[in-house]
């Protein structure tokens, strides 16, 4: 009777410290990496083998072996503040235009995440633990007249991710563990229309205004299943190695679509009342699956060295048709995504018993394959990772983490040109991205 109400507290504390959330992705593509703070100060290298707290559940359930008999919590919270921002090259609006628009401003949006989880001992070889987290957000805003308005102005992804998840403990050196992962997702498009471009060199364009455009709306939401799994073996007392592997997710999306500032023309097209009616969309999503390999080997003194190299299958997002109820396509994402590679490196460093220090440098490398293919939805570029942070232990039972990251993404040409066809215009600039992310973490035992 106590298990369950152990566990019946563990799902309550969960839910209650998380909704869906948005942020700007921080990770390669549209994930988010911030899942605890613990790690942020060593750019998340040895996650998936360290197993400090009850965040082990996300990056490996089987370090729920390796924390100390009892209960375990960690309540985390990470403010993330990123700046990106479009110059201007040779772009333009779209066709059949006079008008071209500005830069965009910042389309970077400032973001709250927060994180939970709990961890329990079910007996001396089996343990239980739940995480609520947010794997995956992107939130993009520009100025809503800016030049590259009719290939996106807003675009919010949002993520829920509800992971029940146990370990074995096989032996002394080696445990194993499993989760299940329910996620919730939600996808929110604006777009400007080009109504003035659609109609060129037809009957049309003399009855529509110079310049007319509107905006499409799209809300979608839905949920799908995946698992992870994974290893921990202490190969000596001074060197443990960590693998984790989580699936990929596929989420059915259904939502809709709306329209604004349609012409009076529009409607002597019946092509183009239907191309330009509300309804009904949907669309089929799959987040990629991941694998990590991890290091952390305890120096002689008070140092601590860690590592890991992560695999992430990016190329499952590749054309994302968006279909209208009635079974015709509304409009296709295109992001042709390759697979990414991670590098992390990191160091501890033990000043007394009170007090830790962590430090940690990563090479997260882009998704998108060229400046073709650059989005502006995501204008995602390779990533540098520079990370502090410290420990401070409150008593035996409870610390608290604080970790501070300062990512740059190299420069990112775009030449995205969509005048021809979809008359969405040619985007053809540079970005320049930098994020800064404060986290903070309180764990406790008991």
């Amino acid at each position: 009777m106590k298990k369950r109400l152990d566990l019946r507290w563990a799902v309550t504390l969960a839910l209650g410290t998380l909704g869906c959330a948005a942020g700007q992705a921080t990770a390669a593509g549209f994930a988010l990496y911030e899942q605890n703070a613990s790690g942020l100060g060593n750019s998340y290298a040895g996650a998936s083998a360290a197993a400090e707290d009850a965040s082990t559940v996300f990056w490996n359930p089987a370090g729920m072996a390796k924390l100390r008999p009892g209960k375990h919590m960690a309540l985390v919270g990470h403010s993330i503040n990123p700046t990106t921002k479009f110059s201007n090259g040779a772009s333009a609006a779209g066709l059949n235009r006079t008008d071209f628009g500005g830069d965009g401003g910042n389309a970077g949006n400032a973001a709250l995440i927060p994180n939970g989880y709990f961890a329990m001992d079910l007996n001396p070889r089996w343990n239980f633990g739940v995480g609520i987290n947010v794997p995956f957000g992107l939130a993009t805003e520009y100025d809503p007249n800016w030049v590259g308005r009719f290939q996106g102005i807003k675009s919010e992804i949002q993520t829920l991710n509800i992971n029940p998840s146990l370990s074995w403990k096989a032996n002394d050196q080696l445990s194993l563990g499993f989760g299940v992962s329910y996620q919730q997702g939600e996808i929110d498009l604006l777009t400007g229309v080009n109504y003035k471009g659609i109609v060129f060199g037809t009957a049309l364009n003399p009855l529509v205004a110079a310049n007319a455009e509107g905006q499409n709306k799209i809300s979608l939401e839905g949920s799908g299943w995946g698992y992870n799994l994974g290893l921990i073996y202490d190969l000596t007392p001074s060197t443990r190695l960590g693998f984790a592997y989580r699936s990929r997710v596929k989420q059915d999306l259904s939502g809709t679509v709306s329209f604004s500032g349609v012409p009076a023309a529009y409607g002597l097209s019946p092509a183009l009342t239907a191309a330009t009616a509300n309804g009904g969309v949907k669309l089929t999503v799959k987040t990629p699956d991941s694998a990590a390999f991890s290091l952390v080997h305890k120096l002689s003194g008070n140092w601590d060295l860690l590592g890991e190299i992560t695999w992430t299958g990016w190329s499952v997002v590749n054309s994302l048709p968006l279909v209208r109820d009635s079974g015709t396509t509304l409009d296709t994402l295109r992001f042709n995504f390759r697979d990414t590679m991670r590098y992390a490196g990191g160091a501890r460093y033990k000043m007394n018993d009170s007090w830790t220090l962590k430090m940690g440098l990563a090479l997260d490398e882009t998704p998108v394959p060229n400046s073709n293919d650059r989005s502006v939805r995501l204008p995602d570029s390779d990533r540098t990772w520079f990370t502090f942070g410290v420990k401070y232990k409150l008593s035996n039972a409870a610390s608290i983490d604080a970790g501070f990251a300062h990512i740059r993404g190299k420069d990112a040409p775009i030449a995205n040109n969509q005048n021809v066809g979809n008359v969405r215009g040619n985007v053809n600039g540079n970005y320049t991205t930098t994020v800064n992310i404060l986290s903070v973490q309180y764990s406790r035992a008991f």
